[in-house]
Order: C-alpha cells, then structure tokens, then sequence
C-alpha cells in the first residue's frame, strides 16, 4: 500500500479566520472526538507492542520513547509520569527529545532532520537487546526518529511506533508499528492537534497497561506512587484506610513510618 499522508490533507473546514469563536469551539471539538474511535481501531496493534514491551520489562529491560517536535514531549511527558505514579526507577521509562532536553521548551531549528543523532542519543544510555524502542512522529516521516529505529533492528533491539499516517516510513522501519488514522487536522497539517491527541492516548495505554502486569498496582490504586506532596500523602492514607479498615490516626502513622502505601499494607497484614 501507498503512503498516504492524511494528516497533511485539507482540513475538512474553510475560512477559520471568519467563524465565530463559539464555532471555532465546537468545531474543534467535533474533531476531537473523532480520536478515541480512530485509536480502537488499532488496539490490536497497540496490544502486540505492549507484550512485547511487559516481557523485556520483565527481565530487567528498559522502554524508550524516541520524538522530535510536539511527538518528542508527549513521548517525555509519558516517561517522567512513571516514576511517581508507579514508583519505578526514572531509567526504566526514558524520553527523548530531537536537541536535547533544550528542544523541550523551544524547538530547534532542523534536529529531526538528522539521520544520526537519534542513534547517539539511544547509544549514551547503552541501549541493547533488553530494551524496546518506540519511535513517536505523527507524519511517520521524522529521519531522527526513523534512521534510530533502523539502527535498533540492525541491533537486535525491539522497535515500536507510532504515528497517524498510513503506511509510512516510520511504520515500515518498526517491527511493532501502532497507526492512529486521525485524518485532517483542523488547522491543515497542525499535528499537535488529533495526532497529537492521539499520541497522548497510546502512550498512556502502553504505560498503565505494562504497569499493571508489572504489579505496580493494587485492585485499581496507585500503590507504588511516590509521596511527593500533600495531595498524595492525603490519598495514601485514605488508600490504607480503605484497605486495613483502620482509622485516619492509625494510616497516618503508618504510612509515616512505611513511606509506602503497599510496604504499609503488606507490614501491617503481616503483623510486623
């Protein structure tokens, strides 16, 4: 099958800069909800990607996200999640970025264009066959994103991706590809948009699921989450009220002297 870039077709609206604000609105979110339908479609994909990844997690692997632009950031947003929700180490989920850590906030000019820094980048945390590498672009056309994926299958190193295109290079180059046909965006070719969008959905859906068969969490709490403020202090000794049936008092304490909401459960049941 061809390459077929949707996202770079015609919006489906004309004449923006003439419609109403409240139009403007509405129609963005008529696109919008187009996206979660787009990102069923391929839950087989996406399902085959996450084995994958569960397994080399299993065995002490690591999961990269490999992006340029808006793709890059969703892809760093996803990884620096991990630790506090989940309680993982910040190396077991890693994102970068087209530039470095500086294309974070502004991007810079022409770094997803290279055809080698996507490779060194991978190469200064020693990636190898325990890993799995998901390239992010929304057009599936990025060069730093697809040349660092080809590198990875010369490697043995699993690939995945995901993109918005049909068939694309990206695609081609991973041996897990994951598609979200989003189609036009609103604002002709503005993938931060419904890719963008969708991207976020995917990534949030590997990350909790591959959590979840990791035993990163308790019926449906966030037992491993890391106890950096207030909110989730409060949220923890509520999890162990719920839990031990026990009073404010009592979780409070405990958790205090556990740091942890599952070393907490477990201590406690144990009659330590």
């Amino acid at each position: 099958m061809d390459f077929i870039k949707t996202t770079e077709k015609d919006s489906n609206y004309n004449h923006l800069e003439k419609m109403t604000v409240s139009e403007l609105l509405k129609n963005i979110n008529t696109e919008d909800k187009t996206v979660p339908n787009a990102v069923e479609k391929a839950l087989p994909q996406i399902e085959k990607l996450v084995e994958q990844i569960v397994l080399k997690l299993k065995s002490g692997g690591r999961l990269f996200y490999l992006g340029a632009g808006t793709s890059g950031r969703l892809g760093i947003v996803d990884a620096s999640e991990c630790p506090p929700t989940f309680g993982v180490p910040h190396e077991m989920v890693v994102g970068l970025i087209a530039g470095g850590d500086k294309a974070i906030r502004k991007a810079v000019e022409f770094a997803e264009d290279s055809k080698t820094e996507g490779w060194k980048d991978l190469k200064k945390y020693n990636v190898s066959k325990k890993d799995v590498i998901i390239g992010i672009a929304a057009s599936g056309t990025t060069p730093y994103v697809i040349s660092a994926l080809e590198k990875c299958n010369e490697n043995n190193i699993i690939t995945g991706s995901i993109s918005c295109n049909k068939n694309s290079p990206l695609s081609q180059a991973a041996q897990f590809p994951i598609e979200v046909i989003v189609g036009p965006e609103f604002v002709t070719g503005s993938s931060r948009m419904k890719a963008g969008t969708a991207q976020k959905l995917v990534l949030n859906m590997i990350t909790t699921t591959v959590m979840i068969q990791l035993g990163r969490i308790k019926d449906n709490k966030m037992v491993n989450m890391q106890l950096s403020n207030n909110k989730l202090v409060d949220r923890g000794i509520k999890m162990l009220m719920s839990e031990l049936n026990i009073e404010r008092k009592e979780a409070k304490k405990l958790l205090e002297q556990n740091s942890n909401v599952r070393t907490a459960i477990e201590i406690y049941k144990n009659g330590n």
